[in-house]
């Protein structure tokens, strides 16, 4: 059984889902549970049952309990996946009136964003049999901010389906007509939520300083969030308007990362951001800031920046729009093949098996 906070467009409700599936096509039997929002995410497979158990308020905390103890006495799962800090606390307040078996809990992220989060990490953890995150880096943090004690939480990676994450030459093609593009503009995307831990505006100053120093390119942003009308209007304020698109959500990510020229990542902080190994999967260069676990992603790379430094970003960019054709075929082939060797679905799938088993 899975339980995850909800089912948006984001990378850790991307992650469940593909790991559901991965579970369900090795033929086992996997629920799906989420508790706010819309399903804008669902398993492809099937067989995977999908269950709504609806907490929008501190009000409906009880009825959950009560809900997920019926559920659980309906599926009786050998083991609880949950995923996400409410999801995560929830299910273990759980555990005190319902008999799980075995009860691993993730975190995907190096701040929940909340003193009161990572105290409630600290109060529950007796109530979990493993505790996770997405990086080595991200359980450093929660050690240093006693929401775990030292030793106490595993670094598993998120893995990526190289299957979905290919390059494909239609969508290359299809996606430069899409935004007329001509032969020797450089296509650059960035994908990822329009919110503050992201820093967008680290990137758009970082292009205002490339100018065509380098080349002709073109920013295409994938995704939505409560920044859009701050970002667009600083878009308009350094001279952007005809060189950046703003795309909102969009369901064609692999083509999309297939067409770029150049993947960039600005955040300032982040937990294991899944779509730099989908760039990487799907043969692109990627500049990047060193937060998070991205440089267990990259390794050394001389593309990996420090956060919040435009001046940075903007030289890790120029440098890459430099590189010949023949680099950055050799650069993608490298990528995909450090994701396949280290953070395929395949391999992580059996990294959860092992511990599900004990």
């Amino acid at each position: 059984m899975y339980v995850i906070t909800g089912l948006g467009l984001g990378g850790a409700e991307k992650v469940v889902t593909s790991l559901a599936d991965e579970m369900a096509d090795r033929g086992n039997k996997v629920l799906l549970v989420y508790m706010t929002g819309d399903a804008l995410l669902r398993p492809s497979n099937p067989a995977v049952e999908l269950v709504k158990l609806e907490v929008n308020s501190p009000r409906d905390l009880l009825t959950f309990i009560a809900e997920f103890r019926q559920l659980h006495a309906r599926f009786e799962p050998d083991v609880v996946h949950t995923h996400l800090v409410h999801a995560n606390i929830i299910v273990r307040l759980s555990r005190l009136i319902t008999p799980i078996r075995r009860l691993i809990t993730t975190a995907h992220n190096r701040n929940e964003e909340g003193r009161f989060r990572m105290v409630g990490y600290r109060v529950t953890n007796w109530l979990a049999d493993v505790s996770t995150n997405v990086s080595a880096e991200a359980v450093r943090a929660f050690e240093l901010q006693r929401a775990i004690p030292p030793g106490k939480m595993l670094a598993v990676h998120n893995g990526i389906s190289l299957c979905q994450f290919q390059t494909s030459v239609s969508g290359v093609s299809r996606i430069r007509s899409e935004f007329g593009l001509a032969d020797d503009t450089k296509l650059i995307v960035s994908v990822g939520r329009l919110s503050e831990p992201k820093d967008y505006p680290n990137l758009l100053n970082a292009l205002a300083r490339v100018g065509n120093e380098s080349s002709d390119w073109h920013l295409a942003v994938a995704g939505d969030g409560p920044l859009r009308n701050q970002l667009g209007s600083l878009t308009q304020k350094l001279g952007l308007d005809d060189r950046v698109s703003f795309l909102g959500v969009r369901n064609d990510i692999p083509d999309l990362l297939s067409a770029a020229d150049l993947f960039v990542l600005s955040s300032a902080w982040e937990g294991f951001p899944m779509v730099v190994g989908e760039a990487m999967a799907c043969e692109c260069v990627v500049v990047a800031t060193d937060c998070g676990g991205v440089r267990e992603f990259l390794g050394d790379s001389k593309l990996l920046v420090k956060p919040k430094s435009p001046e940075a970003l903007a030289a890790a960019i120029n440098d890459a729009l430099k590189l010949s054709p023949d680099q950055r075929a050799a650069y993608g082939q490298s990528a995909r093949k450090r994701i396949r060797e280290f953070y395929s679905l395949e391999a992580t799938v059996d990294k959860w098996l092992a511990i599900y088993k004990g």
